[in-house]
């Protein structure tokens, strides 16, 4: 395994532990002594992506990681969050059994799971996943979410305003 610190090919592993469908390595470079930590999975088998536009290409994991990461790019998420996210969808594909799938059934997997999430990553990934070539599109998935929110507030997402502020703009409503 490669040191990601020195580049040397010589390590040891300290410790491993089984980690839901793989397998965790700590590990210490025996050059310049950094430790670091692998994964392992079992990759059953490979399952091409059939694009919108004919093309097929061999499903990537870091492709799809980008992507949700992207969306969720500066947003108030716990760690580890878009890993188990990730790990998640890519069980669900590989328990369809198929060695194609188009690239419409992956998004649709990602989209519910973004959306209860974070609603701003999923508005994000939905413009791109969805092609909105409107505002007016865009304004219907908006006011779809807005109108199927419920009145508790959402927990893992940072208020805009602090509580002296939403108090004032309520009491300039009564005026």
């Amino acid at each position: 395994m490669k040191c990601p610190h020195c580049g040397r090919l010589e390590s040891k592993v300290i410790d491993s532990r089984s980690v839901d469908e793989g397998v965790r390595r700590r590990r210490r470079c025996l050059s310049c002594g950094t430790r670091f930590t692998t994964y392992e999975r079992v990759q059953p088998h490979n399952i091409l992506v059939v694009k919108k536009d004919g093309r097929r290409e061999e499903f990537s994991r870091d492709k799809l990681s980008y992507g949700i990461r992207k969306a969720c790019e500066k947003r108030p998420l716990p760690t580890g969050v878009i890993d188990k996210l990730m790990d998640n969808i890519e069980t669900a594909l590989y328990r369809l059994g198929k060695a194609e799938i188009p690239s419409s059934v992956i998004g649709d997997l990602v989209m519910p799971e973004l959306e209860k999430l974070d609603y701003i990553a999923y508005i994000r990934f939905a413009s791109v996943y969805r092609e909105f070539t409107d505002i007016g599109a865009l304004k219907q998935v908006v006011d779809k979410l807005v109108k199927g929110r419920s009145s508790a507030p959402i927990t893992n997402q940072l208020c805009l305003l602090s509580v002296k502020e939403k108090n004032s703009l309520i009491n300039q409503k009564r005026r």
